[in-house]
């Protein structure tokens, strides 16, 4: 049995570093000559980085054997909500001094934060009910299908990537072709967990052993 305490303070404290990293470039004054577009690309990204991280635990743990993984996924979500979360905040705060109207008005004229938007907020309802107490309440089968909504969110930040970028869309096509690769993996899955549960052939009879 693995120390899981160990794995989750370990993911714990290394999801924090690129944080940590940021402030120190921050307080030294190494951002470049556009601080917010670099915390708020940074911030971005990281959010992207957690989000997949989240999706490729499930994979990881069939194709390993390694249960134990399925225990960390929690934390890699919030994580990704978290950094969702910052993003969001130096968009509101730091680019439109919390101004609703002009943050209303690009929503509505620029696609690229509409689609930001909805990756972020189909993220809130995932953290609201991260807790134990949540998954008892909506039941085991009703939490996994609302927990489908990562892929919404991964999609949808992996779009909100593309149509940011003007120029080089190497990152965010990195990141969709593994979005597709963890997507696939799940229809694949599916398709052989519904195959598999056909308790008859076509003739009727139980499929041979």
């Amino acid at each position: 049995m693995k120390d899981i305490k160990f794995y989750k303070l370990l993911v714990f404290v290394n999801s924090l570093v690129p944080l940590a990293l940021l402030g120190w470039d921050w307080w030294r004054g190494q951002l470049g000559a556009n601080p917010l577009d670099f915390i708020t690309r940074m911030t971005g990204t990281l959010t992207l980085v957690f989000l997949l991280l989240t999706l490729a635990v499930t994979p990881l743990r069939k194709l390993t054997g390694l249960q134990w993984l399925v225990r960390l996924r929690r934390l890699l979500g919030l994580y990704a909500f978290f950094y969702g979360a910052l993003h969001l905040l130096t968009y509101v705060w730091f680019d439109k001094a919390f101004a609703l109207a002009d943050i209303a008005q690009d929503v509505t004229r620029r696609w690229f934060i509409l689609v930001g938007m909805l990756a972020f907020f189909t993220m809130l309802p995932l953290a609201v009910t991260s807790t134990d107490r949540m998954i008892k309440r909506l039941g085991g089968k009703r939490w996994q299908k609302l927990h489908r909504l990562t892929y919404v969110s991964a999609l949808a930040g992996v779009l909100h990537y593309y149509l940011l970028v003007k120029s080089d869309t190497t990152k965010p096509l990195v990141f969709a072709a593994l979005l597709a690769v963890l997507l696939g993996y799940r229809l694949y899955a599916s398709y052989s967990k519904r195959l598999k549960a056909k308790p008859l052939s076509l003739t009727g009879q139980p499929p041979p052993r």
